[in-house]
């Protein structure tokens, strides 16, 4: 039986442990090299993917990740990431890794042996036919992973599968597969390097590309990153600067008055509008900041009044 493309011997990295420390660092360099090329290969598919989040989350849908050792600790990240980059819910966008929780700390390499147990975290999370299941494993062979893929069909949900074999299993039960051949790994089978890269580069595609289609950033601005500490509330006070042109002075005031809500300051900023109007044009553009300025400043249709004379007799 061949072995997938990431099990293989790369005959670039022969000898390695007799390299010099530079050495090794080119090597393991120049491998790295040929990850951003096998992503952008897979473009149109992570489109297709990045379009099916999007109705997906907009319709009232959650996306979730599933994977096992390093994809699973990737998903978490992205996951994790999301609510304060974008103000997405903590629910919207969730992450299930093989062993659960403690394995984000320590290895349990044995718990991705269990598709019954990916299935099984994945009907408790609660899934729906609404939802969006991307299923990460290098091999594309993790039963964990492929469990969780089928009990997802199962139930009529949209299914991603990314993994460095488009030969594999996950690759033939997931409805868009994303395939980066990255090839031989720099240690023989340690797919936590350049497999692991093109996983985390296709999750930043993914999540960042969906939060940008759903007006989560306004031009090339993070317009809905949680002001928490002084570095952020600094942060958005200088995107208010720069998206509008304001004084420090106007920016701070603005968020002040809005309750450090970034986009809310953006809009009252630009149109004029109070902070309650702010808002409620927020909500009423489903939180698109670009929609509701632009909503803001559709002419209003005024109903004419009809005015009857009652004659006396």
């Amino acid at each position: 039986m061949r072995l997938p493309s990431t099990e293989q011997r790369n005959p670039r990295s022969r000898g390695l442990d007799k390299k010099s420390t530079l050495e090794i660092l080119r090597t393991i360099n120049r491998e790295d090299e040929h990850v951003a090329m096998a992503v952008r290969r897979e473009l149109s598919q992570i489109a297709r993917a990045v379009d099916a989040i999007v109705f997906s989350l907009t319709n009232g849908g959650k996306l979730f990740y599933v994977g096992a050792g390093t994809s699973g600790r990737l998903a978490a990240l992205d996951a994790a990431e999301c609510p304060p980059t974008f103000g997405t819910r903590a629910e919207s966008i969730q992450a299930l890794i093989a062993g659960g929780a403690r394995t984000m700390r320590g290895a349990n390499e044995a718990a991705e042996d269990s598709a019954t147990s990916g299935g099984r975290d994945l009907a408790a999370a609660g899934v729906s036919h609404r939802d969006v299941v991307v299923g990460l494993a290098a091999s594309g062979t993790t039963p964990y992973v492929l469990g969780a893929i089928q009990l997802a069909r199962q139930r009529g949900t949209i299914t991603i599968g990314i993994t460095s074999n488009p030969r594999s299993p996950l690759a033939r039960k997931a409805k868009i597969v994303i395939a980066p051949e990255t090839g031989p790994e720099v240690i023989a089978g340690s797919t936590r390097l350049k497999a692991g890269t093109a996983q985390k580069m296709v999750l930043n595609l993914l999540s960042t590309t969906a939060m940008v289609r759903m007006g989560r950033v306004y031009d090339h601005w993070v317009i809905y990153v949680a002001l928490t500490n002084k570095k952020l509330r600094r942060r958005g006070a200088r995107i208010l600067e720069e998206a509008i042109g304001v004084s420090p002075s106007a920016a701070e005031h603005a968020l002040r008055r809005t309750g450090h809500n970034l986009p809310a300051a953006l809009i009252m900023l630009k149109t004029g509008v109070n902070t309650r109007d702010a808002k409620s044009l927020l909500t009423k553009s489903g939180g698109s900041v670009r929609a509701a300025l632009e909503a803001s400043q559709a002419p209003r249709i005024r109903t004419p009044r009809i005015r009857t004379k009652i004659r006396s007799k």
